[in-house]
């Protein structure tokens, strides 16, 4: 499958953008997957842990492979190499900490996915890092269907063409019009769908930022976005773009270590469709560029926004019946 070129292909510096890519699966524990990416795209091997490895130097940069459970991996907190040399209690209290994380990967490995976290890949070789999926189904690796216990998602990180406030509203007004349809496309597993890690917005969000009267400056933007979705488990991640863009915001969500500050949306809604012959990174991308397009047709993004503004916004009446039974309330 042939990666299609978006509407807008480069960034604003003119360079070809790229697209991070991350995926969960079962049945490969993370020495052997990292092996399968160093066979598959070279590099060098580095050993962080028992179970979180890096292969360093390869094809576009860095891959990451670990358990993806921060209690199968030692505490960084925890650990302080200057103090382990002068002390030897230290050094035990730091080795026995360091086995009974290794334990706890041994033991529920199979149980939680492995991960890979792909460096960023320009949009037109997506097609080339689609040989990591056939590897990883020819080495047995399990994907979402496998299991009822299995919520595995493929995250797709695509880099910004813009940074302005304007285009990153127009996305996020595609995407919010575009979720439903892609959500019947990708056929979302009902274990994800019942996990939070993908959870829809919010229906007042969507009705809030698809008014046409909404023109947020970056900071209104990023406070709303915090006030309706407190949270990392949204289908279309917003926090790494905004702790990008404002580092200093005080917000606890968006300097929470797990949140990665990058120039990205962050697409989490898609299946680990490792069963699938053909699946990969470029399906997915091909999928996600209806949202694009949309985003980069100002004409009918607000005339698909309006239509759902009348199917979906209250009445006038209710809600001025809603206002005064909030008044009411009031002590």
């Amino acid at each position: 499958m042939t990666p299609q070129p978006p509407p807008v292909p480069c960034r604003a510096d003119g360079r070809l953008r790229r697209v991070g890519v991350e995926i969960e699966f079962a049945g490969m524990p993370p020495r052997a997957t990292a092996n399968l990416v160093q066979s598959l795209f070279g590099g060098r091997l580095e050993v962080i842990s028992a179970h979180r490895l890096k292969v360093t130097g390869a094809r576009w940069g860095d891959f990451g492979i670990e358990l993806d459970t921060q209690y199968a991996h030692p505490d960084s907190r925890l650990i302080d190499p200057d103090a382990y040399q002068d002390n030897e209690w230290e050094r035990m209290r730091q080795d026995f900490h360091t086995r009974t994380r290794e334990l706890i990967g041994d033991v529920v490995t199979g149980l939680v996915p492995t991960e890979i976290v792909c460096p960023p890949v320009p949009w037109d070789e997506l097609d080339e890092l689609d040989a990591l999926f056939e590897g990883l189904r020819h080495h047995g690796a399990k994907g979402t269907d496998a299991s009822l216990l299995y919520g595995f998602g493929l995250h797709l990180n695509p880099e910004m063409p813009s940074l302005a406030v304007e285009d990153i509203l127009a996305y996020l007004r595609a995407y919010l019009l575009t979720a439903k349809w892609l959500r019947e496309q990708i056929r979302v597993d009902i274990t994800r769908e019942m996990l939070p890690h993908a959870n829809p917005f919010p229906r007042a969000y969507a009705i809030k930022v698809l008014d046409p009267d909404y023109t947020p400056d970056l900071e209104t933007l990023i406070d709303d976005y915090l006030e309706d979705n407190p949270t990392r488990n949204r289908e279309l991640d917003l926090l790494p773009l905004f702790a990008y863009l404002h580092p200093e915001h005080p917000h606890a969500l968006l300097t929470n270590a797990l949140v990665k500050p990058r120039p990205t949306l962050h697409y989490r809604l898609p299946n680990a469709q490792l069963s699938e012959p053909g699946w990969g990174a470029v399906t997915e991308w091909n999928r996600w560029l209806e949202v694009e397009v949309l985003a980069t047709s100002p004409a009918t993004l607000a005339e698909r926004g309006a239509q759902y503004l009348a199917l979906h916004r209250p009445s006038l009446a209710r809600r001025w019946w809603t206002a005064l039974r909030r008044w009411s309330r009031r002590p």
